[in-house]
């Protein structure tokens, strides 16, 4: 397991939304979803938020609130995944 350390920022504003987790020298946003995005509604506003978000360069990563709280090292693993080799 590669040991890094990047500067995560909690409940970060960026343009009109706020995202979940936020590490600004990789441009990634970790999102966790609970049980209101997936409802037709949001499916179609996280679509869309994802869609800008993603037009400003940065990557978007989701997770359900299940996958955090039963799979953590799994969810740990796949943003590690993203971290580029230096």
């Amino acid at each position: 397991m590669r040991d890094f350390q990047f500067r995560v920022l909690r409940q970060r504003p960026i343009h009109h939304f706020i995202v979940d987790f936020y590490c600004p020298i990789l441009q990634l946003v970790i999102e966790i979803d609970g049980d209101s995005h997936f409802t037709d509604e949001g499916q179609d506003y996280d679509i869309q938020r994802t869609s800008i978000l993603e037009g400003y360069g940065l990557k978007i990563i989701r997770f359900t609130n299940n996958q955090v709280l039963n799979q953590f090292d799994s969810v740990c693993e796949q943003i590690q995944g993203l971290i580029p080799l230096p």
